[in-house]
This record gives C-alpha cells, sequence and structure tokens, in this order.
C-alpha cells in the first residue's frame, strides 16, 4: 500500500461499499431497507460489506435491546467525509451514462 489510492481501493473495495454509504447516509439505516434499495446482492454480502465497512470505521452499528434485535446502521464522521467524494463520483457516472452503457454492454457480450 504506498499510496492513498491503495488505502481507499483497501476501505471501498466491495461491489456494494459505495451504494451501502450513500443509501445510509440518505437514511435508510436498517439491514431490511438497505437490502431492498440493493436487491441484487445478498443478505449474507450485504452484512459482509456492512462488518468491513464498520470495521474501517466508517460506519456504526447499533444494536437496541428489545425482541426481535432492532439493528441500525449509521456514517461516522469519518464516512460522513467520503459522501462528497461518492457524489462527485456519481455525477460523473450522470454525465458519462452513455458511454459507460455502451463500453460495459460491449464487455458483457464480448468478454473475451
Amino acid at each position: 500500500m504506498n499510496c492513498g489510492l491503495d488505502l481507499v481501493g483497501e476501505v471501498l473495495y466491495g461491489k456494494w461499499k459505495i451504494r451501502l454509504l450513500w443509501f445510509i447516509n440518505e437514511g435508510h439505516k436498517r439491514p431490511g431497507e438497505l437490502q431492498r434499495k440493493i436487491p441484487d446482492a445478498s443478505r449474507r454480502i450485504l452484512n459482509i460489506q456492512l462488518k468491513e465497512l464498520e470495521d474501517h470505521e466508517l460506519v456504526t452499528k447499533i444494536i437496541y435491546p428489545v425482541v426481535p434485535p432492532k439493528v441500525e446502521y449509521s456514517l461516522t464522521e469519518f464516512g460522513r467525509t467520503l459522501i462528497p467524494v461518492i457524489s462527485v463520483i456519481g455525477q460523473w457516472g450522470d454525465v458519462n451514462e452513455e458511454r459507460l452503457r455502451s463500453v460495459i454492454l460491449k464487455r458483457l457480450s464480448n468478454p473475451n
């Protein structure tokens, strides 16, 4: 890990992590809500990635002492510093949506 990009890659590596951070920031804090926002991801994978985000101090997990247990995630102050960066990446994706869709479809139709 020689530079900041390596470190960021290590912390954010995972298909759903950026979306999880974004949705938690938008107020979707319960695991079921996050699952509904990202239906293509299995609950197991989301839990693994949420745990990794927690280990990297980007989110906190609150377990309420009720039956059945109620769990909520929220961004840490450190995690909130990523939201402007994620926003800029999303804007870049919006501006380049057509081209990105084209290259992704091309790659899917010709994986070699």
